[in-house]
């Protein structure tokens, strides 16, 4: 199934028809301002460890990220100490992920993962799907074959190649090939580990 939402100016309707079908256990395809990411509920586990098997890897070496709609949602699942609370405040919304320390109030099923990677992306699908559900939804891109760049890019093309596999594909129009930079703060210092859209400032 395949929704057209518009970022300019979304449709409170679709918003909560999107959040609703999540909600429920859904997993769906949605743009960010990076590229495409599969989501679904934090709370979800069955739909978390789908994600991370679609992805072939290991729920423990996973790379799994919250996509979160405000700084202060950020502050309920992550510890952020005054170094790393500037940097994002200087450079959220974006194509960053920060990595961060997990606070006590991660899901069960993350528990054994002392580290998550946080989101909070320049798009407004994407902050209000978030923001109408009630709590993060755990990302994580769709595949990157350089071969098929239309199928990670092109909506319609998406939900050709994953629609069986999903509840849901958000059509936010064109998505873009660049993944987001990963900045890790977890250390004294944070650190860029991957270099993708956007330029950190710090």
């Amino acid at each position: 199934m395949l929704i057209k939402i518009y970022d300019t100016n979304p449709n409170p309707v679709e918003i909560r028809r999107v959040a609703e079908i999540v909600r429920k256990g859904g997993i769906i395809i949605f743009p960010t301002d990076s590229v495409y990411a599969f989501g679904c509920d934090i709370f979800n586990a069955a739909g978390v460890e789908f994600i991370a098997k679609l992805k072939e890897k290991d729920m423990r070496k996973a790379q799994l990220s919250f996509v979160c709609h405000a700084m202060s949602e950020i502050s309920e699942y992550a510890k952020m100490d005054d170094v790393s609370f500037r940097l994002m405040k200087k450079n959220l919304p974006g194509p960053f992920t920060f990595i961060l320390n997990g606070s006590s109030k991660l899901p069960k099923l993350f528990k054994n993962k002392k580290t998550v990677g946080i989101r909070l992306p320049n798009n407004s699908i994407a902050i209000e799907i978030v923001k109408e559900l009630g709590n993060p939804m755990m990302t994580s891109s769709i595949f990157t074959d350089e071969k098929t760049t239309e199928y990670i890019t092109d909506p319609e093309l998406i939900e050709e190649k994953y629609g069986n596999m999903v509840s849901l594909v958000v059509d936010g129009g064109f998505g873009g090939l660049e993944h987001s930079t990963i900045v890790d703060c977890t250390d004294d210092e944070p650190i860029i580990a991957r270099q993708g859209g956007g330029e950190l400032i710090f």
